[in-house]
């Protein structure tokens, strides 16, 4: 399997996780506002301190936004382009977002697929500070109670990244079991979600959220991503078994790499490493036993 050294040691626990309750809901993000503003609001009318947010379609204006690069300084093993700012507004096509904290505020780790005002389709890491909705559009959320992902200093990879941590809980019951994940560099992402729930006694899943990166990818039509540097998002994904009665995991998902190129589609079970970190929410829909 594909694997990229890190500047760091690595944490003997592959998974970071927290085990939480939540639901899913839906709301109204207003034109005007910042996107990480009308993100909290959205959380917190129905009291969520965070969770991950799927977004299928909108507008931004002012927007800003970098995309994955390769490392000048070595201090990491890959890095962030300069900053984009296009003129107008850009029109989301599909964008995957955690919401949770950094430096005890508020704050969001979103990438996205888009198009631009004078028509370019791009993608990648979409900035928290600069970016505001250009039209209201409607998102689907899933918000968890019990953890929260906050942004931490991370040895391995030299960046300060999200991990779910356990908060306190609201005490409001909410109806579904759920567990708050951050994947670890140099493991497979299908594999690694599979093994998971295996030992979590998880017999099918919905995966809500899902940004992160892989070291490049392998699709199950054949396809392929050379370039090693990515910014990623899951459009859709399940965990459940397969023909065999083994747990597989389904994840439908969109890319950059550091060349500008941009691939959608099904990633191939075992042969698409974690190059940073994965970030994402496992929603049990059923349970089974451990092995």
């Amino acid at each position: 399997m594909r694997r990229v050294e890190q500047p760091g040691p690595p944490t003997p626990e592959r998974i970071q996780w927290v085990e939480a309750r939540g639901r899913a809901f839906a709301f109204t993000l207003p034109a005007g506002v910042p996107l990480l503003e009308a993100a909290r609001r959205g959380f917190a009318e129905v009291g969520f301190t965070g969770g991950t947010l799927n977004i299928k379609s909108g507008a931004l204006g002012p927007f800003a936004y970098v995309m994955p690069a390769l490392s000048k300084t070595g201090e990491n093993a890959a890095f962030y382009s300069d900053i984009f700012r296009p003129s107008g507004f850009t029109r989301l096509k599909t964008a995957t977002m955690t919401f949770g904290a950094r430096d005890s505020a508020p704050f969001f780790h979103c990438h996205g697929l888009w198009t631009e005002a004078g028509g370019r389709i791009n993608g990648g890491h979409i900035l928290p500070e600069e970016t505001m909705i250009a039209e209201t559009f409607e998102a689907e959320a899933f918000g968890i109670d019990g953890a929260v992902f906050a942004a931490e200093p991370d040895p391995e990879t030299n960046f300060k990244l999200f991990g779910p941590v356990a908060n306190a809980t609201t005490g409001v019951r909410q109806p579904c079991r759920a567990f708050a994940l951050r994947l670890r560099p140099n493991q497979d992402f299908a594999g690694a979600l599979e093994t998971f729930c295996r030992q979590h006694g998880v017999f099918r899943a919905r995966i809500h959220g899902g940004v992160g990166s892989t070291i490049g990818a392998r699709f199950t039509d054949g396809r392929s991503v050379v370039p090693f540097a990515t910014e990623l998002l899951i459009r859709s994904g399940a965990i459940a078994p397969g023909a065999n009665g083994l747990l597989e995991a389904e994840l439908d998902v969109a890319l950059v790499d550091y060349l500008g190129g941009l691939a959608e589609g099904r990633l191939l079970r075992g042969d698409n490493p974690v190059l940073m970190t994965m970030e994402l929410v496992i929603e049990v829909v059923k349970e089974g036993g451990t092995t």
